[in-house]
Parts: structure tokens; C-alpha cells; sequence
């Protein structure tokens, strides 16, 4: 009974925090505060995030924030197509002790070794540079040379692209895509929100940002995002709704068959259910429902459904497709 309520304080704390996380990165960020919540239930499910948007939206400040309200250790890689595998992981150097002459090799730690790692234009570097980040982002270890460094927690990765410049990329194959738990589109902010920004970012202000949380505490909620309980109706909708942007599953819809090649596989159910999860505990809640799975749909699953050449034909974007599954999905 004991452990019980602990957990049930601890809920409580979350909700408290994320309250004051969000107050924090408004100090920096305006607007985004859509972005902020998903980066949020990202982190707090175990996942990473691709994020996409236009240069000048303020990606890596947002991140640095972040890491920063966190107290969390951050470290940004700029993907370029002469970027190596160990410039991301790190290297072996020869040492030699100046007493005995003796020479031995000594890994030096890469970029990957911390908390919160922004990969900006990862769509910018080789396949093979690629998959050093990915297979830290799966595994959270790197291995080098034979041997195994483990990655601290919480570990989160956000990489980001541009959509405009598209001549001389590597874009990720779809089974790469589906390492990451969210894609995010970053929009332009409103007319008001650009004034707010132009002002605060051409002025001598400065920010004096409060650390709410350590990497301590993310991993106590982490692990409590897996304890929360789900009502079984609420896992059938989800897998429900997975199933059925599969063009040869039953009951799929006919827009389906007609505008998709493949659709999304498992992992989107998991992270349907972990997002719902996380969403629920932040909002003060102890279980999800469908609600809280249909908001996650868009992130979870636009960039795991494969658009053919009738959805280019007749101008459908995979958003579009998601929201139109939501239309006919049943709770």
C-alpha cells in the first residue's frame, strides 16, 4: 500500500513540474507550446523526436532550454556530409605514459555522450554516419574498438531537417524513421508571437532560467510513465487504429488501399500508448483514454504511413491521411 501511494505522490509531482518546465522555457520561447508538450512526452516515454521546420524557428534554443530547465547535459552535432561515424560516437587515441614510455590507447567520448542530443540536418550526412546515431538512439550504448560504452540517462535525442533544401541529402529510409517516437512539424509563429519575438531577441534582455528538474527525477518519472495503468479498450484502439493504415489489413478504408503502399507497424501502437501515458500524467491523471491516443496519432504515425504516387497525384500529405483515420477510427 505503501509503494502505492508513493506513486501516486510522485504523479502528482509530475504534473507540478511539467507546469513549471513549461513557465521556464516561455521566458526564452514564445508560442510552441504545442512542440514543448510533445518534447515533454517524449522524453518521459523513453523516446527521441525528429523535428522538422523551416531555419529560424528556434530548434536548437528550444533544446538548449530544455536541457537547461532539466539540468541536463547537452550537446549538439551539426551532420555534414563529411561527418564520420566516430565524430559522432568518439575515437581511440594512443597515450603514453611519460614514466615507463609505455603506450596504450584511450577512447575520447563524441558528442552522443549526454543527456539531450540535438542532430541538426541529420538528412545532411551519409547512411553510414546516420546509423552510428541511430543504433546509440536504440540501444543507448556505443561500441568502439571492441568495447561497450554505456550511454548515461535519461538519454533523448532530437535531430532535426529542413524542409526546403532537399538537393544533396540522405533522407532516412522508413525503417530508420521508425526509431524515432514523434515527428514534429515546427510552424511559423502568429503575427503577435513574431512581434514578442523581435522585441525580447533585439533588446538586452536576458532570461534568468530556473533548473525544475535533474536527471534523477526524469528517470523516477520515466520509470513511473510504465506503471501507469490502461484499460484494455483503450490498447484496442490503439492497435486498432495501427492496424488499419496496413493497405492489406482487414477493414482498412478504401482511402487507405488507394493512397498508401505501407503502413505503420507496431512500434506505433507501443508508442501510442506510452505517448497517451505520458499525456495523461502530465494533465493530473492517473489512466489514458482515447482522447489521449488520438492526440498522439499525428505525431506518432506521419511519418510511419508510405504515401504511393495517387496520394502526390491528388495532393495528400501523410497528415491528412492521419486525420482522416481519426474521422473513421470507432473508440
Amino acid at each position: 500500500m505503501t509503494k502505492k501511494k508513493d506513486d501516486v505522490q510522485l504523479a502528482g509531482e509530475v504534473t507540478k513540474a511539467y507546469n513549471d518546465v513549461k513557465k521556464e522555457i516561455a521566458k526564452v520561447i514564445v508560442g510552441q507550446e504545442e512542440i514543448i508538450d510533445q518534447l515533454l512526452i517524449s522524453l518521459l516515454a523513453r523516446g527521441h523526436c525528429l523535428l522538422i521546420g523551416v531555419p529560424g524557428l528556434a530548434k536548437t534554443l528550444l533544446i538548449k532550454t530544455l536541457a537547461q530547465v532539466l539540468d541536463l547535459t547537452f550537446s549538439r552535432i551539426q551532420f555534414t556530409p563529411d561527418l564520420m561515424p566516430s565524430d559522432i560516437t568518439g575515437t581511440e587515441i594512443i597515450e603514453e605514459n611519460v614514466s615507463t614510455g609505455e603506450k596504450h590507447f584511450r577512447f575520447i567520448e563524441g558528442p552522443v555522450f549526454a543527456n539531450i542530443v540535438l542532430a541538426d540536418e541529420i538528412n545532411r550526412t551519409p547512411p553510414k554516419t546516420q546509423s552510428a546515431l541511430l543504433e546509440a538512439m536504440q540501444e543507448h550504448r556505443v561500441t568502439a574498438a571492441g568495447n561497450t560504452y554505456i550511454l548515461e540517462e535519461p538519454f533523448f535525442v532530437l535531430a532535426t531537417q529542413n524542409p526546403i533544401e532537399q538537393e544533396g541529402t540522405y533522407p532516412l529510409p522508413e525503417a530508420q524513421l521508425d526509431r524515432f517516437m514523434f515527428n514534429l512539424w515546427l510552424d511559423y509563429p502568429s503575427q503577435k508571437e513574431e512581434v514578442e519575438i523581435v522585441k525580447t531577441t533585439t533588446s538586452m534582455y536576458e532570461a534568468e532560467l530556473k533548473q525544475v528538474l535533474n536527471a534523477e527525477q526524469i528517470i523516477q518519472y520515466q520509470d513511473l510513465v510504465r506503471k501507469v495503468p490502461v484499460a484494455d479498450n483503450v490498447i484496442q484502439f490503439a492497435v486498432d487504429l495501427v492496424s488499419i493504415t496496413r493497405p492489406g489489413a482487414n477493414g482498412s478504408p478504401d482511402f487507405i488501399k488507394n493512397w498508401l503502399s505501407w503502413g505503420a507497424g507496431p512500434r506505433a501502437s507501443q508508442f501510442l500508448i506510452l505517448g497517451a501515458k505520458v499525456r495523461a500524467l502530465l494533465e493530473g491523471r492517473h489512466t489514458p483514454d482515447i482522447d489521449d491516443v488520438r492526440t498522439m496519432a499525428g505525431p506518432v504515425l506521419r511519418h510511419r504511413i508510405v504515401t504511393n504516387f495517387n496520394a502526390e497525384a491528388d495532393g495528400v500529405a501523410p497528415i491528412h491521411i492521419v486525420q482522416k483515420l481519426l474521422e473513421v477510427a470507432k473508440d
